[in-house]
């Protein structure tokens, strides 16, 4: 028959599952939890609320002690692996220490 147009290959359950893990990897969210240590020249400087408006994340501050000297911050953030990783970048570029926090767990 010419002029027929011949309609693809239904999409087989292996290449569905594939297609849904890609779509969902990539909008995946996260939390990470995180030390943030920082020098005396951004103790006074509001890094927290600047990240939370540059970026889709959500802050959870932990823990917390801040001194003349140092700032030690335990945070978490929920969001997508990409915007966690670039809020790191930026926190790294402005000079934060970043550290990831080791949870031990003991099994009963």
């Amino acid at each position: 028959m010419a002029g027929k147009i011949k309609s693809p290959a239904p999409a087989t359950p292996l290449k569905k599952a594939a297609a849904k893990k890609t779509v969902k990897s990539a909008t995946a969210r996260q939390q990470t939890r995180l030390w943030l240590m920082y020098p005396p020249k951004l103790i006074k400087e509001p890094m927290l609320w600047q990240l939370s408006h540059k970026f889709p994340v959500i802050t959870n501050i932990r823990q917390a002690s801040v001194t003349d000297e140092i700032g030690i911050v335990s945070l978490e953030l929920d969001g997508k692996r990409s915007d966690i990783a670039a809020a790191i970048k930026w926190l790294e570029k402005i000079g934060v220490s970043v550290e990831p926090v080791e949870i031990n767990v003991i099994e009963s």
